[in-house]
């Protein structure tokens, strides 16, 4: 798997969601992940490496998506025609891996590692590594268990829709019998360690990137022309996402008449589309929350940004904010503070332990809504600040989240697989 001469032929799976060379992102199960494979995925290509993406075939999709001479999507059908959301996607995944060998045959592909993404890539994954005898790097993006914390509603309802007690089960299977995981925050790794017991060798943490090209600062002018065309306001904060309850909207939405104290013409742009009866219920739910604050006039919902828009969106907020309950990562705070735009991010997440606060970015509990409140008016009441987060924030998200450098990474963990046969049988590091 060296870098040098000929490269290796790694599968990566990402099972569910609406995998493509161009993802609609904002669909059911696609967002960050799929980025994140997707972006990974072309610069283990550009190094050299010939990469299949495999994902589920469905809604009359085609079987191939050709996104480079080294890289391709390749679509295997299960679990019927029509979409599956993720919580139910491994009642299907022995069809997927009976597929999968009769596809994998019948086209004589053969690699030289497995990387999956997410539980019920990783469940398949670790079948296919052990029928075929190659490493298995798995990386998690969510993990059950701390999911499951950050819930608030009744625990039979949780389970029954998200199915916790056998996805924990199953994590934890899956991180003992693959050779190597790869945790995105430092905090990740720690939950792995304390509710999965992992140890510490057998896993590393590896940030997402970001596409330093796309994600880039803009002048003042520019960004206020950009404001004008797009109808924000200079004291607007902004927040892009799939209508999940973890994204914690409606906490956002709470914090609103205490930032009105300070920011009396503040308002909120929710970029959330809505692509299923759910999602609409619960942007209802969340106007309804808006409608009983008093709040409802102060809040637009924008519904989905096209993704050749988003940079522009992320230059014109004022302000940029990730009120998650849960949060493995927040690449879309990474991605607005590459653009310039002050952030205030979740704690209840890995993010806020990367970065200086008061000069790269600002974090709060956006569970309590007047400390999430000060924290969103402090750029929009203070000049000097704002500079400043715009700076090194923009600075930060760069020089550490640049994807080539995390491929470099990732690839190292591959090499190092292959050339240490005792950490792939699995009796660890010499």
């Amino acid at each position: 798997m060296s870098q040098q001469g000929q490269g290796s032929r790694i599968l990566m799976l990402s099972t569910h969601g609406y995998v493509a060379a161009e993802p609609e992102l904002g669909q059911p199960d696609t967002g960050g992940q799929v980025v994140f494979v997707l972006e990974l995925a072309r610069q283990f290509a550009d190094l050299g490496h010939t990469v299949d993406i495999v994902t589920r075939r469905f809604d009359d999709q085609p079987e191939f998506d050709d996104i480079g001479e080294r890289l391709r999507v390749w679509r295997i059908p299960f679990g019927g025609p029509s979409y599956v959301r993720k919580e139910d996607m491994h009642d299907h995944l022995d069809e997927f891996i009976r597929n999968f060998f009769t596809a994998m045959s019948d086209r004589q592909a053969k690699y030289d590692v497995i990387n999956s993404h997410y539980w019920d890539a990783g469940w398949a994954g670790q079948q296919i590594a052990e029928e075929i005898g190659i490493a298995h790097v798995h990386t998690p993006h969510s993990l059950g268990s701390w999911k499951r914390r950050g819930m608030q509603a009744d625990p039979q309802e949780i389970e029954s829709n998200y199915r916790f007690d056998e996805r924990i089960r199953k994590e934890f299977l899956i991180f003992r019998r693959c050779d190597y995981l790869i945790a995105t925050t430092n905090e990740q790794r720690e939950f792995l360690a304390k509710d999965y017991e992992v140890p510490d060798w057998h896993m590393a943490m590896i940030p997402p990137g970001i596409d330093e090209a796309r994600y880039t600062p803009v002048t003042q002018a520019e960004a206020r022309s950009i404001r004008r065309r797009l109808g924000f306001k200079k004291h607007d904060v902004y927040t892009v996402g799939r209508a999940a309850a973890n994204k914690g909207y409606d906490l956002l939405i709470r914090a609103l008449p205490e930032l009105h104290e300070s920011i009396p013409d503040a308002r909120i742009q929710f970029a959330v589309g809505a692509d299923n009866r759910s999602d609409e219920r619960k942007i209802e739910k969340w106007k309804a929350l808006a409608a009983e604050l008093g709040v409802d006039d102060a809040v637009d919902w924008i519904g989905h940004i096209q993704d050749n828009d988003m940079a522009d969106y992320y230059r014109a907020a004022p302000v940029f904010a990730l009120p998650s309950r849960y949060e493995p990562f927040g690449m879309t705070a990474v991605e607005a503070m590459a653009c310039g735009t002050p952030c205030v991010v979740t704690v209840h997440g890995g993010l806020e332990e990367m970065f200086d606060f008061g000069s790269q970015a600002l974090f709060a509990d956006p569970k309590r809504p007047l400390e999430f409140a000060t924290m969103l008016s402090m750029p929009m009441r203070y000049p000097q600040l704002r500079e400043r987060l715009s700076i090194a924030g923009a600075r930060f998200a760069r020089k550490n989240f640049g994807w080539r450098s995390i491929a470099r990474r990732t690839l190292v963990v591959f090499e190092r697989l292959r050339g240490n046969p005792d950490v792939i049988h699995g009796s660890g590091p010499s």
